[in-house]
């Protein structure tokens, strides 16, 4: 079980030595730390419900097979690797996107016109892109594609990104969160989905302040469960683009902090889906924004670039750059992607 505490961050947290009394002027938070980390992992749950709405709505059964491989292969030669590539391009050209500077802010609008312009050049009816706003500068995204039922199928990842040694002001290029961008574009494409014949209706959401304790997507689920949204399944990406050499390449699927009937479905659309192997993997402790859906009752699984002890080194530094991106490998979870929201779409919950 993880520890809870209650302490005032403080900016030179990392230096005990120079922390001086607090004064009562400072904000106290309250955080569920890892186990065992020396406190470098937590997720913030000051605003958090202390009793979160575990078994709020009954617990959906997942499909025993796939059912929707002819539609959904067809849309694969849409997918394109040198549009993901621009669209990172740019998104990492932002200097950071750490959720309390400008450039958070700055970055979080550029995706929002990004979504926009897809939403508008597709020509579906009734899709529409909102934000969410918080009480930082950095608004999380809220992209939704009506079905039949207000239950909700989400394919979430965050768009904030960090340095580590210099979090407000250091360079974080965070080569991410365009995975699900393009499978958001390419779903659009299909007739069925954009005309809302889906029996469930798919959302994908960007999360603001991920890197600070998963505090866009805590919010947007604390939320959900207060209006008693249906939510039917929840897929978190959290770095794709990743091959450490010398290792196979895989999809690392992650099986603590997550439903695992879910988690066992994800395998068999990764296996009809993906060329690539899924392999079990742990992350130890709420690593991402699945571990928002899982706190407020709602299923949810996460799929890794790899097993959690091969991810890219140059996670949360200047060092994550376009150049440590595979896109071939980029594009087998966007493949993972469209396949999971067309089949939950779909599906009878």
């Amino acid at each position: 079980m993880r520890g809870i505490i209650a302490f005032a961050l403080l900016a030179a947290l990392s230096n005990a030595a120079s922390i001086k009394p607090r004064r009562l002027e400072e904000p106290l938070y309250k955080i569920e730390l890892a186990p065992g980390d020396e406190h470098k992992h937590f997720i913030d749950i000051t605003d958090l419900d202390d009793e979160p709405a575990a078994g709020l709505q009954k617990r959906a059964t997942f499909p025993n097979a796939v059912a929707q491989t002819t539609a959904v292969n067809a849309l694969f030669p849409q997918l394109s690797q040198s549009r993901m590539r621009t669209a990172l391009t740019t998104f990492s050209t932002f200097h950071n996107r750490y959720y309390t500077a400008s450039y958070g802010q700055q970055s979080a609008e550029w995706l929002l016109a990004q979504v926009q312009s897809i939403i508008s050049a597709s020509g579906a009816s009734g899709v529409n892109v909102t934000t969410f706003a918080h009480s930082f500068r950095q608004p999380s995204i809220i992209a939704t594609i009506p079905g039949k039922s207000a239950k909700k199928i989400i394919v979430g990842a965050h768009l904030d990104s960090v340095n580590l040694q210099n979090r407000a002001a250091g360079r974080a290029p965070g080569a991410g969160s365009i995975t699900i961008l393009e499978a958001f574009t390419v779903l659009l494409t299909d007739s069925r989905i954009a005309s809302g014949e889906a029996a469930n209706t798919i959302e994908f959401h960007w999360y603001a302040g991920e890197e600070a304790g998963l505090l866009g997507s805590s919010a947007i689920f604390q939320q959900y469960s207060r209006q008693g949204a249906d939510v039917g399944a929840m897929l978190n990406q959290d770095m794709t683009g990743y091959i450490k050499a010398g290792t196979k390449e895989v999809i690392g699927v992650i099986t603590d902090n997550v439903d695992a009937s879910l988690t066992a479905f994800l395998k068999k659309v990764i296996a009809a889906y993906t060329s690539l192997t899924a392999v079990d993997s742990t992350c130890g402790y709420g690593c991402s924004d699945h571990a928002s859906a899982t706190r407020a009752g709602y299923p949810a699984a996460l799929a890794f670039e790899s097993t959690f002890a091969n991810i890219s080194p140059n996670i949360h530094s200047a060092q994550d750059t376009l150049s440590t991106v595979d896109f071939a490998h980029v594009q087998q979870f966007a493949q993972m992607v469209v396949g999971f929201a067309y089949e939950l779409g779909f599906a009878t919950l």
